[in-house]
Formats: C-alpha cells, structure tokens, sequence
C-alpha cells in the first residue's frame, strides 16, 4: 500500500467489510483463565473495555461451543444462556467505546484434558504460570474434569503422547452434531451482542485435528485426500455462515504449526487449499498464523510466508505470530497482510495503538500471570501510558 511520507501503516484506517476500523492492530484472541464454571466474569468487563479504542478489532478469548469443547471452567463457554448473559455486559463495554467485536468459537477436541491424565508437561506449565497463587483471591485450585464424565473427541483415535487413554473417534453420523454445535454458538454469539464470529481452526485443536495429516488418518469422506481433510473445517464455515452471514465471520487457521502433535506434511499446499476455498463462503476474513510460530511460545527462524495464502484469499487477511511495531508495519505497508493481531504485547499494553503512535516503551508482560484466575494482578493492573510518562 502507498504511504504518505511519515504515515504508519498499523495506523491507517482500514474498512473490513461493513466495519471502519480506525487503525489495523488486532486485538488476538488470548486464554486468560478468569471464568467460573465456564461463565464470563465481571472483570473481564473491564480488561476488554481498556483493550478498546474507537474504531479498534478485538477478537475475545475462545469459547466453547459445547460441554465437551474447552479444556478448563475457568474458560469461556457459549453454548448455555448464562454463558451469553455473562458475555453480554462485556460487549457493552467494548462498544460503548466505539469497537468492534467477535467472539471465537472453539472445539478442543482431543486436548480436553481428562482428570489423572493430564500432562505432566501440562502440570508444569501451569505451575511455572501460576506463581501467583490464585489460593490468595479465595478462589482454590484449579479443576481440569471432563465434564458429565464424557471422553474427548477428535478426528482419530490417536492420543497424545501424554495421554493414558485415547478420544473417541467421530463417526460420520456425530461430525453433524458438531457442525450444528458452531452454528448454535454463533447464533448465540450473535445474541450476546457481538459483532461477527472467529472460528477456530488452528493450533491443534478439533478442526485442526481434521485439516492435518500427522493425526488424521481417516479412510472416508474426512480423510485421506486434502479435500476430505477439510471437510469438516468447510461444512463448519457453511453452517455459520448460513446462520449468522458470511460478512460477520473470520476463520483463524495455522498450517504450519505444530501444536499439540498436530503438524501437517504440506502446510503451504494445505493453506492454499483452504485460502481459496474459503473464498466460496465469501466471509470476511482470514486469520493465519505466521510459520515462524511452530508450537507454544517458540518463535524460529522460517523461510516459508503466508503471502501465497493472502494472495488466494479475497477477504480481508490477518496476521498473527511475535510481531512487534516495525516488523508489523513493515507488513502492511508491503501488502503483506491488512492486520496484524497481536497477543502479548496487547496484554500487557492495554493501550497498545497509542504507544505504536508515539513509539512509546512497551510494558513487558508477566507470563507468570496469563492463566491464573486474580482478577487484578496480571490482567487489569497493566498501567496505560499517562500513567508511566
């Protein structure tokens, strides 16, 4: 795109859509762990509204579609009326300052964890991530259950490697129920008052258990070939978009991520394949993941680029994956997405635009603080600008 001398390209006005957004930084949707029995809590009012500036995305934190779709109730879920009463104040909030914003809908599929199963590379994680105690706000330990007792869900019966017993392969009479699971969910997220839906189909979780072949090893309409691997990832965007319209629905996708044992033997051919046929649906926009992110936390060198994906993709394009201003900058004005989502930084830097604006010093965040359950520290306490100049 052609700047003027001097112009910031993240600050640019952008329309996406029928939305006007007033700059390009994304909020990216972020876990936070600050539910109670998959019910959003009243502090999230606040840690939304601050993220908010007029004109500005924001894409919540993922939400369950299901009883069986989240791996913790601390969690947001969508699939019950109090879930979307507990939502509703919460967009208030964002769009009583001029935003806009999705709800992200999600299965986890295999990864919900399962009581005495749980990872002990899981447990430390955690562990390492709630130096915190949350014993401290009177809130206890954290509860990993399946809920009603009911086994995780996925495209096979593979495992993960720290899992004692395997998920229940779908049948292709209960992928039906499953697709209807998101278009619920987006209906209702449409009824919570949020603006449009992101689905989500990365980082290892269920559609992504569909769309890669190191865990799809199918032998039917859901298997083997591409087309059938995406599938299920495609009937899912069919449903909501016929429920809520294409113009109020995105999709996140990560092909060349490997988490949670889901990598893909072709990634390039495999976001080609769902760029363009994403394209059919005519939704608003496409989410991708950069292949320099591989798995949790690791950022690494990479020759690969998403530019072949936004090239086929006719929608808008957004980007995520350890981008920091200039090279986030250098993004847009090089056409190489129209947004940029940003995690961390956002997190820790509520007023995250201004501070690109000004080029500003960033708060650096804690990440010993992103999944605990204070509903304070870590999370609302970040200071905005005039407070740190």
């Amino acid at each position: 795109m052609a700047n003027k001398e001097g112009e910031i390209s993240l600050l640019t006005p952008y329309k996406m859509g029928k939305f006007e957004l007033s700059h390009r930084v994304v909020l990216a949707p972020l876990t936070r762990q600050r539910c109670l029995g998959y019910v959003p809590q009243p502090p999230m009012i606040l840690y939304y509204s601050q993220r908010t500036s007029k004109g500005g995305f924001l894409i919540a934190e993922a939400a369950g579609v299901s009883d069986i779709s989240q791996t913790s109730p601390e969690m947001p879920g969508i699939w019950t009326k109090e879930q979307v009463e507990g939502w509703k104040p919460i967009v208030d909030a964002v769009h009583a300052k001029g935003g806009i914003f999705f709800c992200q809908l999600i299965h986890v599929g295999r990864v919900l964890d399962t009581g005495n199963a749980v990872s002990q590379n899981l447990k430390a994680l955690q562990a390492r991530l709630r130096q915190h105690s949350l014993d401290r706000v009177g809130l206890g330990a954290s509860v990993w259950e399946v809920p009603n007792g009911k086994s995780p869900v996925s495209s096979s019966n593979k495992k993960l490697a720290y899992q004692q017993r395997s998920p229940k392969k779908l049948t292709t009479q209960e992928i039906p129920l499953v697709v209807d699971d998101f278009r619920v969910a987006a209906r209702n997220a449409i009824e919570a008052g949020f603006d449009g839906v992101e689905i989500h189909g990365a980082h290892g979780y269920l559609i992504d258990q569909f769309l890669k072949d190191e865990i799809n090893d199918r032998t039917d309409e859901y298997g083997g070939s591409l087309e059938n691997r995406c599938r299920f990832a495609l009937e899912v965007v069919d449903a909501v978009v016929k429920e809520i319209g294409g113009d109020k629905v995105g999709i996140r996708l990560s092909p060349f991520a490997n988490y949670s044992e889901s990598g893909d033997s072709n990634p390039e051919t495999l976001g080609l394949y769902m760029a363009e046929s994403l394209n059919e649906f005519k939704i608003l926009y496409c989410h991708m993941v950069e292949p320099r992110m591989k798995s949790v936390f690791e950022k690494v060198d990479c020759l690969d680029s998403l530019v072949p994906m936004r090239k086929a993709f006719k929608g808008t394009f957004i980007s995520a994956g350890g981008y920091g201003r200039e090279d986030g900058n250098k993004a847009v004005a090089e056409n190489r997405t129209d947004l940029v989502a940003y995690g961390r930084l956002f997190l820790a830097n509520p007023d995250l635009p201004k501070r690109f604006e000004l080029n500003a010093p960033l708060n650096k965040y804690d990440r010993s603080t992103f999944y605990t359950r204070d509903p304070v520290v870590g999370y609302t306490d970040y200071p905005f600008l005039e407070t740190t100049i």
